[in-house]
């Protein structure tokens, strides 16, 4: 099935998931650019809070929140890095309500020069971010855990 017939298959609820997603990961990437790192955390951190409580929020699979991802940075312009992906993803697994782990490692690669990556975990499987060499990065200190 083409791309652009799955997209025409979405639900209602689907497609507006991945319009959020695609403005929220974009969002999140100037939000990585014109702001430190710590003080972008605490506002992501704030971000449940202006949620509303009592709002009706129809689960979403993992898988969905996952390719939706996926697709909002495939068409992201200039393509979103890991880092970007992960807090996105990390963003909607809490609204969702879903337990998970985002890492964030280092490593250096063959010229001695340090690399960074993100990646998120669900249920003990790395759902974004895998990489075939990803034992390679060592992870800082535990990123955050989400619900």
């Amino acid at each position: 099935m083409k791309r652009r017939d799955k997209l025409r298959f979405l639900s209602w609820q689907e497609r507006r998931v991945l319009l959020y997603t695609y403005l929220l990961l974009n969002t999140i990437r100037l939000a990585l650019w014109l702001l430190p790192f710590g003080t972008l955390r605490q506002q992501l951190k704030a971000i449940p809070s202006i949620w509303v409580e009592h709002e009706t929020v129809r689960p979403v699979a993992v898988n969905f929140i996952v390719w939706a991802v996926a697709i909002a940075g495939r068409y992201a312009p200039g393509r979103a890095k890991c880092l970007a992906r992960a807090l996105t993803t990390q963003l909607l697994l809490n609204r969702y309500g879903y337990r998970h782990e985002l890492h964030i490692g280092v490593a250096k690669d063959d010229s001695q020069m340090l690399e960074a990556h993100a990646w998120i975990e669900y249920q003990g499987q790395v759902i974004v971010g895998g990489l075939s060499n990803l034992n390679r990065f060592k992870p800082l200190s535990a990123a955050g855990t989400g619900k």
